[in-house]
């Protein structure tokens, strides 16, 4: 079990829940870096097979495994999928240089409607810019459950984001998110390292919960200036994506609301009174006077 303070906390949980991925800006020290980006010029990353504990995987000296172990790396995946995960299955992910085409959009399940999910960690080794084609996201995609690459007739959405990042960044998905890894259109190579996990525990309160204050899932005044004023686990989680429709992007704020619920155990949240007007369905009859 990782310390406390390398958990994520309740905001960043909303945060993931809402748009399917969190981001870390060089969050790995370059001496990893180096040491992981000459293992995969050996060829030297090997897998363990299927279902196997993560913390049996990797073992010294893998620059891999000390990527892997670091506790603020820890931190992240204990509070998104619990301590000591499975392995699914992992790749290193190159584009070569000066490409004529991008990846197609795509989730990377079949379509899968669990409420728990795995999660896949993607990490940056050395320096993307924007002309090197890292890795892109469309946000608040992970609920829109889609057959692996149904939508890679689609190129662009509003907002999407690509990864341009320093060394050592990292992205934690959820595994149902649209990604794609874009044109390199630089003279030198780009890798990827990715990893698929799969939690072993209930995915209930995992993340440091200190900052959730006891009346934070109170009812508010819906539709409100004041309401979205305050940045908080509600106005987080009722944050549209510049892509949705205007229908779509309520029913997403559904979505996000049975996650939250799943993820915390209570099933009185809600956001903007969407969930509790659907279950109001009384059952006492109006008695004669």
């Amino acid at each position: 079990m990782v310390d406390k303070q390398y958990l994520l906390d309740s905001k960043q949980m909303a945060s993931f829940v809402a748009r399917g991925f969190l981001r870390f800006d060089e969050l790995i020290p370059n001496e990893v870096n180096e040491a992981v980006m000459a293992e995969i010029d050996a060829g030297s990353i090997k897998a363990a097979p299927a279902g196997t504990p993560l913390s049996q995987c990797y073992p010294p000296p893998s620059a891999i495994g000390a990527m892997l172990r670091r506790p603020e790396v820890q931190g992240v995946i204990q509070s998104l999928v619990g301590p000591d995960p499975l392995f699914d299955h992992h790749a290193v992910h190159v584009r070569q240089p000066n490409q004529d085409a991008a990846q197609g959009l795509h989730g990377d399940s079949i379509i899968d409607t669990r409420m728990h999910f795995d999660i896949q960690l993607m990490y940056f080794p050395h320096d993307v810019p924007l002309e090197m084609g890292g890795t892109l996201v469309v946000p608040g995609s992970h609920f829109r459950r889609i057959n692996e690459m149904d939508i890679a007739r689609y190129q662009n959405f509003v907002g999407q984001i690509p990864m341009v990042c320093k060394a050592g960044s990292l992205l934690a998905l959820h595994h149902g998110i649209w990604h794609c890894g874009r044109q390199n259109k630089t003279n030198r190579v780009r890798y990827m390292y990715k990893i698929r996990l799969n939690p072993r525990v209930r995915q209930l309160r995992l993340w440091n919960t200190d900052d959730l204050p006891q009346d934070y899932a109170k009812h508010k005044p819906i539709f409100t200036r004041e309401t979205n004023a305050v940045e908080d686990i509600q106005t987080i989680l009722s944050r549209q994506e510049p892509w949705f429709e205007d229908a779509g992007g309520r029913l997403e704020i559904v979505n996000r609301v049975k996650l939250w619920r799943f993820l915390t155990g209570d099933d009185n949240f809600d956001v903007h009174y969407w969930l509790t007007r659907l279950e109001n369905m009384p059952n006492n009859r109006l008695l004669a006077a």
